[in-house]
């Protein structure tokens, strides 16, 4: 997938090469500047904390039949081996159904109880 991804920002540089003007060397750079800031804010990670225990949460794109989705991953290490996992095109909403997923998870596993099972999966 991540060939696709540079496959992808190549075709966009040079769908956009037209309208840097080419007079200026430094148009190259702020357009090379721009898309790789644009492009880093793509991945994601960090920790959480659910219910006292401290959780790891990723985000990453991937590219399917040339389209852009987020793919989130969420796993508690020292709690449990249950893994979070969700695919969305919303880069905003992967980490909201990939906790979903985990709660859902968590609870048909019997680790949380229905109370905080519904707090995790209301609508």
């Amino acid at each position: 997938m991540r060939l696709a991804l540079v496959v992808s920002v190549v075709l966009i540089g040079v769908m956009l090469a037209p309208l840097v003007p080419t007079t200026e060397a430094q148009g190259w750079e702020a357009l090379a500047i721009a898309i790789g800031k644009k492009l880093t804010t793509l991945w994601n990670s960090g920790n959480l904390t659910i219910l006292g225990h401290k959780c790891t949460y990723s985000v990453r794109p991937t590219i399917n039949r040339f389209q852009l989705y987020f793919k989130g991953k969420m796993w508690c290490p020292g709690w449990t081996a249950i893994r979070g996992e969700a695919r969305t095109r919303s880069r905003s909403g992967v980490l909201g159904k990939t906790a979903t997923d985990f709660a859902r998870k968590a609870f048909n596993a019997g680790l949380i109880t229905e109370q905080h099972a519904k707090e995790w999966l209301k609508p």
